[in-house]
């Protein structure tokens, strides 16, 4: 079914004013999934085009894109995408920084704690004293990751359980703002055994602070990067100092397609979106902007890899792991973040005459 776009606009109006509890019939879902596939289809041929012109593009076993030194691309994502997926220990509640393109935007002080003493693995609560129990019943993961939120808000916590993990043999990542990172804690996540940091600079719109933060880790830390969802300040704040950046020494970059949640949504209200094989929604920009900074990087042999981590490359993790765990043949956690497809978010690009569909 192909829909003209002046029918699009006259049915996404339409399904925006209903009810939030009103279900679309069948033959108006068929409308609704047409035109999001329509959508979908002028954005993957638009990137395309920007991906024939990076000479250097490289992909990881058909899952992902990079331009760079292979040796340097991160193997927190080699385990996301390759091994035995990637498991999130969760421990902080508090963040320091206050980002829109955050999926906690305007929720940041109702984030539940996870428990005096406590940590959260695979969805079940933990003590640090517990982990060698994890250990000996389960197979070990091919690499673990520190999220939720801030780590440095409470990063002594942290030592211990690293070391554990560390003791076991499996790869640890940690992602941070960078914002309140000292010297000192640095050393002593290196020291505890850390083998890779991730600064997302764009939560500090690229400091000059936290530029020196990842300067410092990179004296500690084997691995340290960058990953920062790709937004047009992101890509101008890099540009105009990549030089000091490329100075702190980072290996890699992770441009990670920007996507959208109940939370964040409003704060992309007018930008033209798009919905990827039905799931995550995202500005039609930023994986452009991505695929334009790494042809940047590739003339310009920038001393890092540029990893593409975009939509495709979370439907690839998703189907990774569900086949990792056994899941049947095609089986995947992948899927929409909204209890409704968010219509009225769709009609700018719709109106959007430059927009070709």
């Amino acid at each position: 079914m192909t829909v003209s776009r002046k029918d699009a606009i006259r049915w996404f109006e339409f399904f925006a004013s209903l009810p939030e509890d009103e279900e679309l019939m069948a033959d108006q879902t068929e409308i609704a999934y047409a035109v999001l596939g329509q959508i979908e289809d002028a954005v993957e041929s638009q990137n395309r085009i920007l991906e024939k012109e990076i000479k250097g593009l490289r992909s990881l076993s058909g899952r992902t894109f990079y331009v760079g030194d292979s040796k340097k691309f991160p193997r927190g994502c080699k385990s996301c995408l390759l091994g035995s997926g990637l498991s999130a220990v969760r421990k902080s509640n508090k963040c320091n920084a206050n980002c829109k393109f955050c999926y906690d935007f305007g929720q940041l002080e109702d984030i539940p704690p996870i428990g005096e003493g406590m940590w959260e693995i695979g969805g079940t609560k933990f003590r640090e004293e517990d982990i060698g129990l994890l250990l000996d019943v389960y197979d070990k993961p091919t690499g673990i990751s520190y999220v939720y939120l801030e780590p440095f808000t409470e990063i002594e916590k942290y030592y211990g359980v690293v070391k554990k993990f560390r003791d076991a043999g499996i790869y640890q990542h940690l992602y941070t703002n960078g914002i309140s990172a000292t010297e000192k804690q640095l050393a002593a996540l290196g020291d505890s055994g850390l083998d890779e940091i991730r600064f997302n600079l764009g939560a500090s719109n690229c400091s000059d602070k936290v530029i020196s933060h990842m300067k410092i880790a990179k004296k500690y830390i084997p691995m340290v990067g960058i990953e920062t969802p790709m937004t047009p300040e992101f890509y101008s704040a890099f540009l105009k100092k990549k030089e000091k950046i490329f100075d702190a020494g980072p290996d890699f970059i992770n441009c990670a397609e920007l996507h959208l949640n109940e939370n964040n949504i409003g704060n992309y209200y007018g930008e033209n979106l798009y919905m990827y094989r039905l799931g995550y929604v995202s500005p039609v920009w930023s994986r452009s902007l991505t695929l334009r900074f790494m042809k940047i990087a590739d003339d310009e042999k920038w001393p890092l890899v540029v990893h593409d981590c975009s939509n495709r490359t979370k439907f690839a993790r998703d189907l990774n792991l569900k086949a990792k765990e056994g899941g049947w043949f095609g089986d995947s956690s992948y899927g929409c973040e909204f209890y409704r497809i968010p219509f009225e978010y769709f009609l700018p690009v719709l109106k959007d005459e430059s927009f070709k569909m």
